[in-house]
C-alpha cells in the first residue's frame, strides 16, 4: 500500500532541495513524508565525499523541523538505515508513491558526474525516483508536466505516471518525441524532396503518439495535452523542455536478460545529467498508484 514519499537525505544542499520538492508533492498527495538518512559500512552518508555520519541526525531533524514549519499538517518523519546506499534507499521506495533524490543540476561539472548512487538507485528501483536539482525552481506545482517519447510507444506506466502528476497540479501535460529528421541522404531520383520526407515524418511520429495519449485523455479529461514532435535529437528537445516544466517525465526499460546490470538508458541518462528540474524515472512495468 502506499502511504508515503520518501526523501534520501545524506547532509548536501542537493538531498535538503529534493526534501523540500517532496514535501511539496506530499502535501499535494496528502500523505506522510520519510526523510531516510543511510549509513553506510564505512561510515559516510549517501553521496557525501566526507563522514558525516555523526551530524546526518541533526541535519534530518532541522531539516524536519522546517519542513513541518513551511508545510503545517504534513506529517514528516526520520529514518536513519544501516547499508548501501542504493539498496537501502531502492527498498525505502518500494511500494511507496515516490523516492525522490537529489541531483547536481545542470551548466556545473558536477552536474556531469551526477553521483553513482542517484543513478544507480534510479537504475535499479521499483518505483519511480525522482531526481532534483539544487537549482530548480520552488515546487509550487506550476508549469507543464512534459512525458518524453523515443522513437517507441511510451509504456502505460509511463503515461499513466504522467497524466496522475498533471492532474494532480492541474498542468498541462505535453508529450514530447524528438529525432523527427530523415537518417542518412535522400536519392537523387526521390520523387519527393527533403521537406516533404520531413512533414510525412512529423505526421507519422504525431499520429502514433496522439494514438497512444487517447485512452489516457479519455481517462483523465481533465487534463489538457499537447503532442509534438520535433526535429531535434530527443535529449536536447527535452533539455530544453525542462527548463520551465515542473517536472519531466521518461521511462526506463527492465534488463533484456536477467543477469543484466540495471541501466537508465541512453535518453534519460542523458536528460538527468543535464536537466533544469525535476526529472522522474518511472519503470516501465510500474504499477498505477492513484
Amino acid at each position: 500500500m502506499c502511504d508515503s514519499v520518501v526523501a534520501g537525505v545524506d547532509g548536501s544542499a542537493e538531498s535538503a532541495a529534493a526534501a523540500r520538492w517532496a514535501a511539496a508533492d506530499a502535501l499535494r498527495r496528502g500523505v506522510a513524508l520519510r526523510l531516510v538518512t543511510v549509513v553506510p559500512p564505512s561510515g559516510s552518508a549517501f553521496g557525501h565525499r566526507e563522514p558525516a555520519g555523526h551530524r546526518l541526525p541533526e541535519f534530518a531533524t532541522t531539516l524536519r523541523a522546517e519542513l513541518v514549519h513551511a508545510l503545517p499538517g504534513l506529517d514528516v518523519s526520520c529514518e536513519a538505515i544501516p547499508g548501501e546506499p542504493w539498496s537501502v534507499l531502492a527498498a525505502a521506495g518500494e511500494k511507496q508513491w515516490l523516492l525522490v533524490l537529489g541531483s547536481r543540476g545542470s551548466g556545473r561539472l558536477a552536474g556531469r558526474l551526477l553521483g553513482s548512487v542517484a543513478l544507480r538507485t534510479a537504475a535499479e528501483a521499483r518505483c519511480p525516483v525522482v531526481l532534483v536539482p539544487e537549482g530548480a525552481a520552488d515546487p509550487d506545482g506550476s508549469g507543464e508536466v512534459v512525458v518524453g517519447a523515443s522513437g517507441e510507444r511510451p509504456s502505460g506506466a509511463v503515461l499513466g505516471f504522467a497524466f496522475e502528476e498533471a492532474a494532480r497540479r492541474g498542468a498541462v501535460l505535453r508529450a514530447l518525441e524528438g529525432g523527427a529528421e530523415p537518417h542518412g541522404p535522400l536519392r537523387t531520383d526521390a520523387p519527393i524532396g527533403p521537406a516533404e520526407v520531413r512533414r510525412s515524418l512529423v505526421e507519422a511520429k504525431t499520429v502514433r503518439l496522439q494514438d497512444a495519449l487517447t485512452p489516457w485523455q479519455q481517462k483523465f479529461p481533465e487534463v489538457r495535452t499537447v503532442a509534438e514532435v520535433t526535429g531535434w535529437d530527443a535529449s536536447r528537445a527535452l533539455l530544453e523542455a525542462s527548463r520551465g516544466a515542473a517536472l519531466v517525465v521518461l521511462g526506463r526499460h527492465a534488463p533484456a536478460h536477467p543477469l543484466a546490470a540495471p541501466h537508465l538508458g541512453h535518453l534519460a541518462h542523458a536528460v538527468v545529467h543535464h536537466a533544469h528540474g525535476p526529472v522522474a524515472i518511472v519503470p516501465h512495468d510500474a504499477a498505477q498508484r492513484r
